[in-house]
């Protein structure tokens, strides 16, 4: 037994000591390793409820996501104030669950950390603060972190307004040459959830080089976000539901999950702009088009005819540029089956932009729910995610009806849980718009027929690796193949 106890305890350390070289990106930046997305999250926290849940998930994914500024900010709900001491609430909670999520998975970071990168906002709506002579601690703390010699692009997830970066980004160009300022901007990644104020239209006007993911106006029902609590017909919605909700984060998870408020409008409308940002080898940030957790974006110029007003009072004005913005996926989602072959393609069929977010909410929900687990729980009586293992390489070229094998069978799970397998073609993220099949789709390695192309093409394969413990955790990964003709 003392022997089984120390081998237990040795493939624990060794897990943990890997993981984050399995599962983070790396960049080398003036010799030192950087892990993860940096990101600055500009919050009108106590506007609506959902910004304090988004920020109780966010914290949970601390240690895979470098957060490097949390602003209060007002919107067009919050006019004339912020609440810095909320950010600041939630943060003392996360503290006293740190030790033990540190148990889990290394690099959660230390609370006082997280308060000293608190930082206060404009206090005037929208472009009433930008101007000169209106910074505030958020921009400076903004341009701070942006002139940091370090490779990595800066994300700004924007819950709220975003007048904020508008200011630091006005003074900026006060200040810089042509050529730095498009080196700085250059820098910027940007998802905001809607426009909450009118800066938003102003920013992507004068930095028309920013990479701007958002659903413009403030027709908040027909957007992508929204998706994260949308009720869809043809499934249960139950990971959205309160009772969801109060079983799996608010009660009896700890300090951090008895913060967690109750719904008033929509759950956690915010999430989706860091959610690109988690590392689950199906995310890609850099590439909105490849789609992930947080939904798929199409880099256009919206029809401003086809646009709906919203209710908040926010300006609608036609975009002067391609932005990253609303596209659909053409989904039919894979359902447990109670004999034979594990899975079988359901009858329900979507082809919205909404698909391209909540295909993946159950996933992104029972990782929630887990992690929410670690804040109490000890390592062996909690659940982790899979690691899959692709054998090669994950950028292939083959030729047009060319076969070729993929194989995920290495994949493995740190608790020894038993593993599924779905294999899929994801259409819409690469070139190649036909669907073809993937079978058997649920074997640990399959052969692909590649289908035949006139001209060169690529196609996305994702291996979906799902364990059986409690909740069902998820990782992926994604093969990009290029085919090419005879």
């Amino acid at each position: 037994m003392i022997r089984m106890n120390y081998i237990l305890g040795y493939r624990k350390f060794a897990y943990m000591l890997l993981l984050p070289f399995w599962m983070l990106d790396f960049t080398v930046v003036l010799g030192q390793v950087s892990t993860n997305h940096r990101v600055i999250i500009l919050s009108d926290i106590e506007a609506d409820p959902d910004d304090t849940q988004s920020l109780v998930r966010l914290l949970l994914y601390s240690n895979q996501i470098d957060i490097k500024g949390l602003i209060a900010t007002t919107s067009v709900w919050q006019k004339d104030r912020i609440s810095p001491e909320s950010i600041k609430k939630v943060i003392r909670a996360y503290g006293k669950v740190q030790p033990n999520l540190n148990k889990h998975e290394p690099g959660f970071p230390n609370p006082g950390f997280l308060m000293s990168v608190v930082k206060n906002g404009a206090t005037k709506y929208g472009m009433l603060s930008v101007g000169k002579g209106q910074e505030s601690e958020g921009s400076k703390w903004i341009i701070k972190e942006l002139e940091k010699k370090d490779g990595r692009p800066l994300y700004v997830a924007v819950w709220g307004g975003v007048n904020t970066l508008a200011q630091a980004l006005f003074c900026l160009r006060e200040t810089k040459s042509a050529i730095e300022i498009k080196q700085l901007v250059a820098k910027l990644r940007i998802y905001t959830i809607s426009d909450q104020d009118d800066s938003g239209i102003w920013l992507r006007n004068n930095f028309p080089d920013l990479q701007y993911v958002v659903s413009p106006g403030d027709d908040y029902g027909s957007s992508t976000w929204v998706a994260i609590n949308s009720q869809i017909k043809g499934i249960s919605n139950h990971e959205i539901s309160n009772k969801w909700i109060a079983d799996n984060i608010q009660q009896g998870h700890g300090a951090l999950g008895a913060l967690y408020p109750d719904v008033s409008w929509g759950v956690e409308g915010d999430t989706p702009s860091f959610l690109n940002l988690i590392p689950n080898g199906l995310n890609n940030p850099e590439h909105p088009d490849y789609g992930g957790w947080g939904g798929r974006y199409e880099l256009l110029k919206p029809k401003f005819s086809k646009q709906k007003k919203g209710s908040s009072g926010v300006p609608l004005e036609a975009e002067t540029h391609e932005i990253w913005t609303d596209t659909k996926d053409n989904y039919t989602p894979f359902v447990n089956n109670a004999f034979g072959r594990a899975l079988k393609l359901d009858t329900s069929h979507y082809n919205d932009n909404k698909a391209t977010l909540w295909r993946w909410r159950g996933d992104f929900q029972n990782d929630f729910a887990a992690r929410m687990n670690w804040c109490l729980a000890d390592y062996k009586n909690a659940n982790h995610p899979p690691v899959p293992v692709l054998k090669g390489a994950t950028e292939i070229t083959v030729r047009s009806g060319e076969g070729f094998r993929l194989d995920g069978s290495d994949s493995n799970d740190p608790d020894g849980d038993n593993l599924s397998y779905l294999w899929f073609n994801y259409p819409e993220a690469g070139s190649y718009k036909k669907d073809f099949k993937v079978s058997p789709e649920n074997y640990p390695s399959v052969w692909i027929t590649a289908p035949r192309v006139d001209k060169i093409e690529t196609a996305h394969i994702i291996l979906k690796v799902t364990d059986k413990g409690a909740p069902n955790l998820s990782r992926y990964k994604r093969i990009i193949v290029t085919i090419e003709p005879k």
